[in-house]
């Protein structure tokens, strides 16, 4: 590395970026709500997927104090097939502080973007330097990526240390008249040029006559990532209880409020080994299976659902807390069904429309 000059690959950086940039939504007004709504929905989704959703989120709160008001219900469907929904929860917790502590305007401060809900180092750093043109990096996976190429470093980009570390080289080459332009030049480079794996487009990225990992022909084999754990796998029975009357109805579970898929709507489910618990007795006792399912896979972050499913009808009655049954209008209309559950979801129609099923 020290036979880098890190200013010059700051300044061949900055004049790539200057024509090859793409014109995003966030970036036509660089307003710090904007920027923070941005961060928040590209973390662990694709841009060419949030796209359509940051044009209806905006048109639904275009600003802090929309947000900070809406119903978790509302704020839940703006957010349905993002994933992630913890997300969507934090943003509205940050904007209700937001409001009531600064006056619905973020933070001009690295620190105290910090305290807000969501809010982590990297989000911190992409708000304050992007938004407030504050010298501070902003590093994620695709930063450390083209910096561990760059300067063939092969520090583990998943040890507690990596961000820090590679935020000091960062630091080093940040333009204080232009810290936000610059990493967004960083991030631009890792998401369209320097890519993971074996697949970088070398020829076309302004470092390919200093980049150490080229002249050495180590780009495949960096950055150093330790293998992660594998997933833990949950075998799953989920049931799909269709709720009698006119119009017919589809029973939903409220999960818990901590945890995975926090507060939001499911069809109810359980683990294959715990069956008893996959409604409350009251339900189970009322309920007659119909049919099985197709089966089912979703993959988290850390687990995989394999799931088998299991089709019942039941009479329309009182229900337990927690539960709730809706029509299938008011489930497009109102309800986040989580994504692992795509696969039952797109058999409510005709399951729901059939008058003996």
């Amino acid at each position: 590395m020290s036979a880098l000059n890190l200013s010059r690959c700051a300044e061949l950086l900055s004049e790539w970026y200057a024509t090859h940039y793409r014109k995003l939504p966030w970036r036509e007004n660089v307003d710090p709500y904007r920027v923070w709504i941005s961060e928040i929905m590209l973390q662990q989704t694709r841009i060419e997927a949030v796209i359509p959703y940051y044009h209806r989120f905006m048109q639904v709160c275009p600003d802090v104090f929309r947000l900070a008001d809406i119903s978790e219900e509302q704020l839940l469907k703006l957010w349905e097939g993002l994933g992630y929904y913890s997300r969507a929860l934090n943003l509205q917790k940050a904007a209700r502080v937001i409001v009531d502590q600064y006056g619905g305007v973020l933070p001009a401060d690295y620190e105290l973007l910090l305290t807000l809900p969501g809010v982590g180092e990297y989000t911190a750093g992409a708000i304050a330097s992007i938004a407030y043109n504050i010298p501070v990096p902003a590093v994620d996976g695709n930063v450390m990526r083209v910096l561990a190429r760059l300067t063939g470093d092969d520090t583990d980009v998943l040890s507690s240390g990596a961000k820090k570390h590679f935020g000091d080289i960062v630091q080093k080459m940040l333009p204080l008249e232009h810290a936000g332009r610059f990493n967004q030049a960083l991030m631009e480079l890792g998401e369209t040029v320097c890519l993971p794996k074996a697949s970088p487009n070398c020829t076309d990225c302004p470092w390919k006559d200093q980049c150490v990992a080229r002249a050495n022909g180590a780009v495949a084999s960096l950055p150093i990532r330790t293998k992660t754990k594998p997933r833990r796998i949950e075998e799953r029975i989920v049931a799909v209880v269709c709720v009698l009357g006119e119009p017919a109805r589809v029973l939903l579970h409220k999960r818990p409020s901590e945890g995975l898929l926090a507060n939001l709507w499911e069809l109810p489910n359980a683990l294959i080994s715990e069956e008893t618990r996959l409604l409350p007795l009251e339900l189970r006792n009322t309920c007659r299976f119909i049919n099985k399912l197709p089966s089912a896979k979703h993959i988290f972050s850390h687990i995989e659902w394999h799931m088998i499913g299991r089709l019942y009808q039941m009479p329309h009655i009182a229900l337990p807390d927690g539960y709730k049954a809706v029509t299938l209008a008011e489930l497009q209309q109102s309800f986040a069904l989580p994504g692992a559950f795509r696969t039952y979801a797109a058999l409510l129609p005709q399951l729901l429309q059939k008058e003996d099923i």
